[in-house]
């Protein structure tokens, strides 16, 4: 039997795959990305760097939905806002990812040049070193917990009538529609306020 026209695996297909299983389940095996691609579990092996490989490659796709050029932005914290709500969005897409994403190491090259380019931003704008990773951190927490809140179900509060909650059922009438991309603006809001206040600007 000849061999394919279309190669069955590359790096490309096998991110995909990986990807799509992630989107589906939350994880994702070699095993399950060799049967979708119709290879051998070894043949996997020949194209990565094992489990860990693939995860820096899904890292590498999500991310490349994040605009670059947000970080050329002027004053800095007009490319800090633009920078969050454009991560938000590239991981709001695939939500499933986060947490597997989130527990392992950055390797990937391109998402640590990111990184580079915060950091760069920041000390640029004359923040202290000791306030850069906190500051880079905390606004990752508020995105990626956003990105994760725009994936749940709009109503996350089930009242019931065993346990009155007057008070709840009040305030979440009040909200209406679109309540994380509400509370997204009141996290970011506070965390530019709080950046700038170390400036003292």
């Amino acid at each position: 039997m000849g061999r394919p026209r279309t190669p069955l695996l590359d790096r490309e297909r096998i991110t995909t795959t990986a990807l799509q299983l992630v989107d589906e389940q939350g994880d994702f095996s070699v095993p399950q990305i060799a049967r979708r691609l119709g290879a051998q579990t070894g043949s996997v092996y020949h194209h990565v760097d094992g489990r860990e490989g693939i995860v820096e490659l899904l890292r590498e796709r999500v991310t490349e939905a994040i605009d670059p050029g947000t970080l050329d932005l002027v004053p800095w914290d007009t490319a800090l806002e633009a920078w969050a709500r454009s991560y938000r969005a590239a991981f709001a897409a695939h939500p499933k990812a986060i947490p597997l994403l989130m527990t392992s190491p950055v390797r990937a090259p391109r998402v640590l040049e990111q990184y580079e380019r915060a950091v760069s931003l920041l000390l640029a704008a004359g923040f202290a070193p000791g306030e850069v990773m906190p500051l880079i951190i905390a606004l990752e927490n508020l995105v990626l917990g956003s990105a994760l809140d725009l994936a749940a179900p709009e109503t996350m509060w089930e009242l019931t009538e065993h346990t009155p909650t007057p008070r709840l059922a009040e305030a979440l009438a009040a909200v209406g529609e679109g309540r994380a991309d509400r509370a997204f603006e009141v996290g970011l809001a506070g965390f530019l306020g709080h950046a700038r206040a170390l400036l003292g600007t």
